[in-house]
């Protein structure tokens, strides 16, 4: 179970350059472009396409395995407040990953926007009330425990570049996308190879 949490960000970063390429065509045809609208329906209307299940998929698989990270984190750090908050927050944002399976709206539309588009939508904004405060309140929480200091500094670092790369977005976007997964990956890494607990002073 531990190594399974290591393929979240892996599946969704391969999974996302994979469709964009296959299908790069369809995406050009609802107004994207990878450097002038790198965000137009993207990476969201991958989903879409001819080859969208996968993309459903990996939202929500990649979803529930960054929440049950969260969840192995949470037993593997000293059990305060900041702990709690930060691995729960860390849970919500795997959940509304997961949630962003309800098939969004293509921008460029003649109908009315969808019950499922709405969801998406809503699962979006989720997403970022919660990962942004479940990482710095993690940082507290790393800064606080011997064995994981050094992620509460990169933690923070993360944080200083994702924010602004997520508010300008444009091709920042893709910085935006990396430095997550990036994040993601090495405290996977990190309880991959540490038992529960075994990290607490």
């Amino acid at each position: 179970m531990k190594r399974i949490i290591l393929l979240g960000p892996l599946l969704f970063a391969i999974t996302l350059v994979t469709l964009t390429i296959i299908q790069y065509d369809f995406m050009r045809g609802l107004g994207w472009h990878p450097l002038n609208d790198p965000t137009f329906d993207w990476p969201s209307g991958l989903a879409l396409g001819p080859y969208g299940i996968v993309m459903t998929a990996t939202f929500i698989i990649s979803g529930l395995l960054i929440a049950l990270l969260a969840m192995r984190l949470k037993a593997d750090l000293e059990s305060d407040i900041t702990s709690q908050a930060g691995s729960a927050l860390l849970v919500l944002s795997g959940l509304a990953l997961a949630s962003l399976a309800f098939t969004t709206d293509p921008t460029i539309r003649s109908t009315p926007a969808t019950w499922h588009g709405r969801i998406h939508d809503l699962s979006f904004v989720l997403l970022g009330l919660t990962l942004f405060p479940s990482m710095i309140t993690l940082g507290f929480a790393f800064r606080q425990n011997e064995a994981w200091q050094k992620y509460s500094i990169y933690t923070w670092l993360t944080v200083i570049l994702v924010i602004p790369s997520f508010i300008l977005k444009g091709v920042f976007f893709y910085i935006f996308l990396f430095a997550i997964l990036c994040w993601i990956e090495s405290l996977a890494w990190k309880l991959n190879f540490s038992p529960a607990g075994a990290t607490r002073p």
